[in-house]
């Protein structure tokens, strides 16, 4: 059943969209900014591992959330059922917390006719029995694939999301959200060593458009490949040494490192590594990093977001200069800039922060094949698993879940237990070459930030660091 916003509305409620607007109206005209967000989303997610279906789940969601801001004080109420009654206890709520200020409500975002992707529900565009049936053919494919396979885990997340913002001056904003992921792991033994491999893709369109037999192969093949690669894997060299970052789902080390740190609150409060730096040189001229949340399909990609600003493409660094940092519309006010449409929450529970949507490194002049012949010791990282970063200074600890030895310019044997240690803003300025061949991540990455998670995108080519901690198993 696609979710309906319309439900809101009804007899049944016993609230009519004129009182919801008058509520708005009467309440928020004295602060600063403010909206009801209202939301509807239904949700599917099927799970097999090792030869069963583990779990099958369908989930719905409905509510409300009001919410004031004044000067930069937040006042959120939130309902899972919006009645005239209800939304009058919330208002009450933002009234008495609000009753000594007295502000001018700021004009809502301008509107776009842009829409990036279809408003087909993913859960509906599939039978139930076929998608079951793609898990069971995903087992059965790898297990016939190779004899060192024995465990195979594999799931199907489907969502549909449908909100409406109603600001008070009557101007409304709404978007339907598609979003789906598909994933496959693979376990594999041999002469008693264990070794996993995972791959997954996904984004803002129906499950076929993922699930073609060739797609769903690749998907196998390329999580089988990682599983073999590690069964071959020695100790990990530690110190500081060059390491070269693979493209594509690499870019989560930018996004973790780098990107967090250039979101909004974070330099408007003076607790980024990045506080201050406006205009100043902080990475190699090579590096230019953007968010885009423009980008059709993708998954972190937002026709408006959840404060109803249209997404952006934002130039954060371009040729090593600090340009931008992320923006919803409290801290851009705060801070005397527009709004970028990084407004982003997790679900009506939760209040809008600046948060990113697809964040990845432009391309550079120089051949992939060119900067790995340029290192005589290092690493190449291809996949990254868990990582910590601390946003006030920049640095981060990441696992490398793929990677290999460079010895004299060439790729030598897949390395266990590499890890990568150092800081953001050190990172930025050790890039000595950038590769041609920039790629976005195949659409499974989230991102988590004060307790909220959001779907998000990385990207980036090949690039050079010239020095990290490398924490390694060798001894």
């Amino acid at each position: 059943m696609n979710p309906n916003l319309n439900e809101f509305f009804s007899e049944e409620n016993s609230i009519s969209r004129k009182s919801a607007e008058t509520i708005v109206n009467n309440t928020l005209f004295k602060c600063d900014d403010g909206e009801l967000f209202l939301e509807s989303t239904v949700s599917e997610s099927l799970v097999l591992d090792d030869g069963k279906i583990k779990n099958t789940s369908y989930d719905s969601s409905k509510g409300y959330g009001l919410r004031s801001v004044n000067n930069d004080i937040t006042t959120y109420s939130h309902s899972n059922e919006l009645t005239e009654e209800s939304l009058k206890q919330s208002a009450k709520i933002i009234l008495d917390a609000n009753k000594n200020y007295t502000g001018k409500i700021n004009s809502g975002p301008k509107k776009t006719n842009k829409y990036l992707y279809t408003d087909i529900n993913p859960i509906e565009a599939k039978k139930f029995s076929e998608k079951i049936d793609l898990l069971n053919k995903i087992d059965k494919y790898l297990r016939s694939k190779n004899s060192y396979v024995k465990q195979v885990s594999s799931s199907i997340f489907s969502e549909y999301q449908q909100i409406e913002i109603i600001r008070p001056d009557n101007q409304s904003y709404s978007d339907k959200r598609p979003l789906v992921r598909f994933n496959v792991s693979v376990m594999v033994e041999k002469n008693g060593r264990k070794e996993t491999g995972s791959y997954g893709t996904g984004g803002r369109k129906i499950l076929d458009e993922y699930i073609t037999e060739l797609n769903w192969k690749k998907v196998c093949d390329i999580a089988l490949k990682q599983a073999l690669i590690n069964l071959e894997s020695v100790d990990a060299p530690a110190g500081e040494m060059k390491v070269v970052l693979g493209p594509g789902w690499p870019g989560i080390l930018l996004h973790e490192a780098i990107g967090h740190g250039l979101e909004g609150d974070f330099n408007r409060k003076k607790t980024s590594a990045f506080s201050d730096l406006m205009g100043q040189k902080i990475a190699d001229e090579q590096v230019t990093v953007v968010d885009d949340g423009t980008i059709e399909n993708r998954r972190g990609s937002i026709t408006i977001d959840d404060e109803g600003t249209p997404t952006n493409k934002t130039v954060l660094i371009e040729k090593g200069i600090l340009k931008n940092y992320i923006q919803d519309r409290l801290n851009a006010r705060l801070m005397n800039v527009q709004p970028t449409g990084n407004g982003r929450r997790e679900s009506f529970e939760h209040i809008p922060m600046p948060r990113m949507t697809n964040t990845y490194m432009l391309s550079g002049k120089y051949h992939p094949d060119e900067i790995i012949k340029s290192v005589d010791r290092g690493i190449y990282a291809v996949a990254f698993g868990g990582g910590q970063v601390d946003i006030t200074n920049g640095k981060f600890v990441f696992s490398c879940t793929e990677a290999y030895e460079i010895k004299n310019g060439k790729i030598g044997k897949p390395l266990k237990g590499a890890t990568l240690i150092g800081n953001g803003p050190d990172v930025l300025t050790k890039v000595k070459m950038v590769g041609n061949d920039m790629e976005l991540d195949a659409g499974v990455g989230t991102c988590g930030k004060n307790g909220q998670w959001v779907p998000v995108g990385v990207g980036q080519p090949t690039i050079l660091i010239d020095g990290i901690t490398v924490g390694g198993t060798q001894n």
